[in-house]
């Protein structure tokens, strides 16, 4: 990786995030760390003053784990660093919520500002720095070989906490048929420590979501889907007498999926490989035009 990376961070989420970077052999790629007090007040009159007094220089700011105003020492701590970018991981919805973002993102001037909710989500947006992070840490993809069995799983790019090594590891000698299921239940076993309280933003919780992306990564690489939210067509009003709620209440949708689409007959289309079959979209439809299928559905 060739960036140089300051972490800024709180409580115990953000050591497992250094941990697991240099794990992969990416220690020298971290150029300093400062370590927030994890009880700081999540009201803060003058942020500033806990801003540290040596920042060394380096390319890409880490958040992990802040809470509240400390949040918008950001800016100025990527600035004296020279930094060109932040990447501030959310796995609570108390970490940032949406006002506080946007006054983040105000005072950043030129430094490019990502809000990664979970960090598991976070995919290349056209910036050089993030993208070079994005590609080893982030939203997980795996090359999986399989017959019958998982017979092995390469991490190609993993969630920054660990957790999908340690679902590949997991998933070998598996059923392929099991695997997606799997994937969702060995994400549990490892913890993922994000956040099980309902995302106000999302409608959904972060660890879920956390979920749906090991298991998009398994969907890929064996090729089939074996759970998915289905529309009917016939049943859907999408462009007559809808406004589509199943996109405006899709959690893949509001982090950023192409989960919900509208075809050319605009009508609503489901793409089986994000769906995390949270069945939002199923209590959701006015017109009862989706359904939860469990089938094989392959992937092209």
């Amino acid at each position: 990786m060739d960036i140089k990376i300051y972490i800024v961070s709180s409580g115990e989420y953000g050591l497992r995030i250094i941990n697991n970077i240099a794990k992969n052999g990416f220690a020298a790629s971290i150029v300093g760390m400062h370590e927030f007090p994890d009880d700081l007040p999540e009201f803060i009159d003058n942020p500033e003053i806990y801003i540290p007094g040596t920042i060394p220089e380096s390319d890409l700011i880490l958040a992990l784990g802040l809470k509240g105003d400390i949040n918008l020492t950001l800016p100025i701590i990527a600035s004296k660093a020279g930094a060109k970018a932040v990447i501030s991981e959310i796995h609570d919805p108390a970490q940032l919520p949406p006002g506080l973002q946007r006054e983040v993102e105000e005072s950043a001037g030129d430094i490019k500002i990502v809000f990664a909710k979970p960090f598991c989500s976070l995919k290349p947006v056209g910036d050089d720095v993030v993208d070079e992070f994005a590609h080893y840490f982030g939203k997980p993809e795996l090359k999986i070989e399989s017959n019958k069995l998982i017979k092995n799983v390469e991490v190609i790019c993993g969630a920054p906490c660990g957790s999908t090594q340690f679902v590949a590891d997991e998933l070998e000698g598996f059923p392929v048929e099991d695997a997606e299921l799997e994937s969702g239940n060995k994400i549990h076993n490892y913890p993922c420590i994000a956040s099980m309280a309902t995302d106000p933003v999302v409608g959904d919780t972060i660890l879920h979501l956390a979920g749906y992306k090991i298991k998009e990564a398994v969907k890929v690489g064996v090729g089939f889907a074996t759970k998915s939210a289905v529309v009917d067509k016939d049943a859907c009003m999408g462009g007559i007498d809808c406004d589509h709620n199943c996109i405006d209440v899709c959690p893949n949708v509001k982090i950023g999926d192409d989960t919900v689409t509208v075809d050319e007959e605009k009508k609503a289309v489901i793409n089986p490989v994000s769906c995390g079959c949270c069945e939002i979209c199923v209590r959701e439809c006015p017109y009862g035009a989706i359904e939860i299928v469990e089938e094989k559905i392959d992937i092209k």
